[in-house]
């Protein structure tokens, strides 16, 4: 088919060059009021520091979101910390760096893909941001497709679950992951120059990776920022067979009924797949990016802009005795038969981002933040050498938000947002047609109240078209989300809240328009263009705060769903493929999150903490059947005992047996994975020279994540020996 994609996007010499007309001319907006102040830019985050003990920024992953501070009713639950970056930085996925936390698991489909799971919920109803716009990818449209971050390069991220994700969209209907880099410097270097740097290698996938970024002040309020990135695994090592053991005793039946009718050749294969263990072929990856940024810092307000690029190729691993079913009409030519090929994915993304931050005064607004993010995106999936189905969207964001001054009792902010994707695939598997999506978004976020009692209330309101030009199907969709919420402080260092929301969210392209072979869920999807707007009701209870020297935190939450959007099999074929249809259902979501942390032993000079941790989500349909993928419950425990120069942790992570399961997945068996790892900052007067061994599940567990796709086949990795460097100086 030769269907020439519409160029409606701005093409990246005209975007490029807009972003950066708009990071030297927008500051003329605000030097007016610049130089009515006297004051100097906002006070910035503390330089890195791994051991932290006052609790300032440190270069942990914290949930900060601009406007998420000021409103308890959009940090709710979302108040979470990691201790450290460098722990987890050598996993390669946004998905698996977040794991550990409460109420996330990953899709972990393989170590080249793995996007977050929040609160049970994946795919379209769980958004992941970069400095509040999109990642502008195709990581949403299926679980096989990367998403378009790198880890080792992340500042911090904000995790947004519950009422929060008004924020960012109601797309976000099960939360949000809000990823903040330091591409757009935003405050000047207290140095001529500033350096950080990240080195690792681990022994289960054979990782080399490494990064580097510098700052460097070009004059008295202009700053300019470089980072790149590599990254190199092989195939990764597990603790025992690949297959799960359901899997395996069907490949070994299978094995028997062909050795019987003489294939003795498919038996064979069979049998080495049903036996293959300690490595999953196909899982290797190299990924790099590059970035560059300009920031302007006049007095309290902050421009920016930066360009980026990002590329990546891993392997696609395929279910054992199922095979890749591309392209299977005509395999056999000649009376030859031609030979499965691995099937891998090359991703490449041009960015280009635009910030501002204006600085209004002391009237009823403070300030005006500004946030455009534009990408041009192609994914390629290659069967052997030859290209099998090509991705390209290109998209661009926009938000603009007021801030309004914080000395009454009312505060808050008000914003606007514009969201455009263009999305076309052609190839064996392009099984959503060419569509285009436009959404022009009002939100409002308020807290009223001094006293120990605050009442909070967020609203949202979108217009989104979503347009197959091929079909001749245009859908339109008005959707208003809201939240309300009451915090009672009047318990010394303990917050108490409750909240009730309702959200609504449009049906994305590919739930309207799928039709066709899609091999990483091993379906044949159709979509329904009659779809409706998908509506939950929400109702959120939490605490948090400090008790003695301990902090903790606990949220119990229920959703209603009206009109979920699910993937139902129908018993038919095509393709060789079973038919999956997206329908509608009522669907009902509960669950619990809590968190623990508490120094046991502090000195001043050595101090031994617990941590504690645990989450649980279970969700059914109308009909009384089970939400498929749905993580289990989850515990947490660890030791850590600081010191000026060491760190040394030990942790269990204990994950139940799932049977709770659809008619199309097969249940998960409970595993336990234990970890320990040991942090050295050798410099006594720079802390932000850390040196760190780790070794994870080291009783070589055969675990797998009941959220992924390819559990069945695609187990965690096995015992995995870790070393890192990072410098910050």
């Amino acid at each position: 088919m030769n269907f020439r994609k519409p160029s409606l996007a701005p093409s990246r010499l005209a975007l490029a060059a807009g972003i950066g007309v708009a990071a030297i001319a927008a500051p003329a907006a605000a030097q007016s009021a610049a130089d009515r102040t006297v004051t100097t830019a906002a006070p910035a985050p503390v330089e890195d520091d791994v051991h932290n003990r006052q609790g300032e920024y440190d270069g942990n992953i914290i949930v900060s979101a601009s406007g998420v501070q000021e409103l308890d009713l959009l940090a709710g639950t979302a108040v979470v910390e990691i201790k450290d970056v460098q722990r987890d930085a050598a996993t390669g996925q946004i998905g698996d760096l977040l794991a550990k936390l409460p109420g996330v698991s990953a899709t972990s489909f393989a170590p080249g893909s793995s996007r977050p799971v929040l609160r049970g919920q994946q795919g379209e109803r769980v958004r992941v941001l970069v400095d509040g716009v999109g990642t502008a990818d195709v990581s949403n449209t299926s679980v096989d497709h990367a998403t378009t971050i790198e880890p080792i390069t992340i500042e911090r991220i904000e995790v947004l679950r519950g009422p929060a994700v008004l924020l960012y969209g109601s797309q976000a209907i099960g939360g949000a992951v809000n990823v903040i880099d330091k591409r757009i410097p935003t405050r000047m270097p207290d140095e001529a120059f500033h350096i950080d740097a990240f080195a690792g290698v681990d022994s289960a996938s054979d990782l080399r990776t490494g990064a580097a970024s510098i700052d460097v002040g070009l004059t008295d309020n202009l700053v300019a920022h470089v980072d790149g990135s590599w990254r190199k695994t092989g195939d990764i090592r597990i603790g025992g067979f690949q297959v799960a053991p359901a899997l395996r005793a069907d490949l070994l039946a299978d094995a028997g009924e062909e050795e019987e009718e003489g294939e003795l050749e498919e038996a064979a294969e069979l049998r080495e797949a049903a036996n293959q263990r300690g490595r999953v072929p196909n899982t290797a990856m190299e990924s790099w990016t590059v970035n560059a940024g300009l920031g302007l810092v006049l007095g309290e307000s902050t421009f920016g802009a930066s360009l980026g690029w990002y590329d990546t190729n891993y392997g696609v691993p395929t279910r054992p005795g199922a095979g890749h079913h591309h392209g299977e009409e005509g395999a056999e030519e000649g009376g030859e038969e031609e030979g499965e090929e691995l099937v891998t994915i090359g991703l490449k993304q041009f960015r280009a981002d635009f910030k501002g931050d204006v600085f209004l005064g002391e009237g009823a607004f403070e300030r005006l933040k500004l946030r455009v993010g534009y990408s041009d995106y192609t994914h390629t999936e290659f069967e052997g050498t030859e290209v099998g189905t090509v991705f390209d969207s290109t998209g661009l964001e926009a938000r603009a938000e007021l801030v309004q001054n914080t000395g009454g009792t009312l505060r808050g902010s008000t914003g606007l947002q514009y969201n455009h994707r263009d999305f076309f695939a052609v190839g064996a598997e392009a099984y959503i047609p060419p569509n285009l999506t436009d959404q022009v978004a009002l939100f409002t976020l308020q807290e009223y109240g001094t006293g120990p009692f605050q009442l909070e209330a967020a609203a949202r309101a979108e217009f989104t078209k979503v347009k197959a030009q091929t079909l001749g199907i245009e859908n339109d969709y008005d959707t208003f989300s809201g939240a309300l919420g009451a915090v009672y402080s009047g318990l010394p260092g303990i917050r108490i809240g409750i909240n009730g929301s309702r959200a609504e969210r449009a049906p994305s392209a590919e739930e309207l328009f799928a039709n066709g072979p899609h091999i990483a869920t091993q379906a044949f999807e159709i979509g329904d263009p009659d779809l409706r707007t998908e509506r939950a009701w929400g109702l959120e209870a939490y605490a948090r705060g400090s008790i003695g020297r301990g902090t903790f935190g606990l949220t119990a939450y229920r959703q209603w769903f009206d009109n979920y959007i699910f993937l139902e099999e129908t018993g038919a074929e095509e393709d060789d493929l079973p038919v999956f249809r997206y329908l509608q259902q009522d669907a009902d979501f509960w669950g619990f999150e809590a968190e623990v942390s508490y120094p046991v032993v502090d000195t001043g000079s050595f101090r031994l903490l617990a941590d504690a941790s645990a989450s649980y989500v279970e969700a059914e349909l109308g009909d009384g059947t089970a939400v498929p993928r749905i993580p289990p419950l989850s515990l947490l425990g660890a030791l850590e005992a600081q010191t000026n120069a060491f760190d040394v942790r030990g942790e269990v992570q204990w994950f139940d047996d799932q049977n709770r399961v659809s008619g199309v997945e097969t249940p998960t068996d409970s595993f336990t994975l234990v970890n320990a790892l040991v942090a050295w900052r050798p410099l006594a007067d720079n802390q932000n020279v850390t040196l760190q061994v780790a070794a994870d599940n080291i009783f070589d567990v055969n675990g797998r994540r009941h959220a992924s796709f390819t559990k069945d086949f695609v187990p965690l990795m096995g015992r995995n020996f870790r070393a890192s460097v990072r410098l910050s100086f």
